[in-house]
């Protein structure tokens, strides 16, 4: 049977990440550190990316993943102060997310905006309003330290005579692309939701309301990208910054374009994406490597990989009403 070219660009990125795993072991960088930042970086770009094809395969599209990153990023680390518990951070931060999603929806699916507009917008209130959080919360600009007692604790794992460093929220954000997937193949739901996307006319006929599965899928997706922004914080750096996102909302968008609204596929790319990001950081941190290779180099790994593989895929099919509100007649 012939593959798929998307899978076969699948299979590639696969092979070619094993094989500068292979080359990185040589070089003596650490595999097991690589590892480790890799599913790191790969989490919150999994979590938003699987909750962004949701949304768009019910038809409507947020480009405002960023914004929502960077706002639930510094709403988890104040929750979990306030409330004196990391997982309680997260939890906010989901719950941020999944406030700024139906806000969201019930501006595009019912107030009929320009979806692009609007999640533009959200990016850009994300960049004003994240340094007057950041400064109105702690009294101090563009950057705040927790204590570490409120990180959320990973799971040390032994393998083979080696450690790994395994985020709860990292095997959760491998988990829910696999429940999303059989979500949308085969569930009621999934179909009502592949309808919405894809023929809304025959949703409402059903009588179904177009509307709700469309502002339900808003919310989901942005709390699922909200928890990916709070786990940045209380998760993986230890820290906020107002450029904490660093783009990664963007990049979780080229890895929903990449997958073809596939959830699983969307894992995939995420794992690519984040795994050329642990490359980067741990040639950076590697003594002996950095002295030589020039750091704004190394750091632009991850965006000239995400550039280079939507240049090799190509267009893809995405559902005929994606984008378009619905208007019942």
């Amino acid at each position: 049977m012939r593959l798929s070219r998307r899978l076969q660009w699948y299979l590639i990125g696969i092979v070619v990440t094993m094989i500068l795993m292979y080359l990185v072991s040589l070089a003596g960088l650490g595999v097991n550190r690589l590892i480790e930042t890799g599913l790191l970086a790969m989490t919150p770009l999994a979590l938003a990316a699987v909750g962004e094809c949701l949304n768009e395969q019910a038809g409507t599209m947020n480009v405002g993943i960023e914004g929502i990153f960077l706002i639930t990023s510094i709403l988890g680390v104040y929750w979990a102060e306030l409330l004196g518990s990391g997982f309680y951070g997260l939890l906010a931060g989901c719950a941020s997310g999944a406030l700024v999603g139906l806000m969201f929806g019930l501006i595009c699916v019912y107030g009929k905006a320009n979806q692009v507009v609007a999640g533009m917008g959200l990016n850009i209130l994300a960049l004003g309003l994240g340094p007057y959080l950041i400064m109105s919360f702690w009294a101090f600009p563009g950057m705040h330290i927790f204590p570490h007692e409120l990180m959320f604790a990973p799971v040390y794992l032994r393998v083979a005579d080696q450690y790994f460093i395994l985020s709860p929220v990292t095997v959760a954000a491998i988990i829910i692309p696999i429940l999303a997937y059989l979500l949308l193949t085969r569930t009621l739901l999934g179909i009502r939701i592949r309808a919405a996307g894809e023929n809304p006319i025959a949703v409402d006929v059903a009588g179904v309301s177009v509307g709700r599965v469309r502002v339900l899928m808003c919310t989901v997706g942005a709390a699922l990208a909200g928890l990916g922004g709070a786990f940045m914080s209380l998760g993986w750096f230890g820290t906020v910054v107002k450029e904490i996102t660093a783009g990664r909302g963007f990049i979780a968008l080229a890895a929903v374009v990449f997958s073809g609204l596939n959830p699983l596929l969307a894992l995939v790319a995420a794992f690519i994406f984040g795994f050329s990001e642990g490359l980067a950081f741990t040639i950076v941190v590697s003594p002996g490597v950095k002295e030589v290779v020039p750091f704004y180099f190394v750091q632009m790994i991850p965006y000239a990989v995400t550039l280079l593989i939507l240049a090799a895929i190509g267009g893809k099919r995405f559902p005929r009403a994606l984008g378009r509100p619905y208007v019942r007649e």
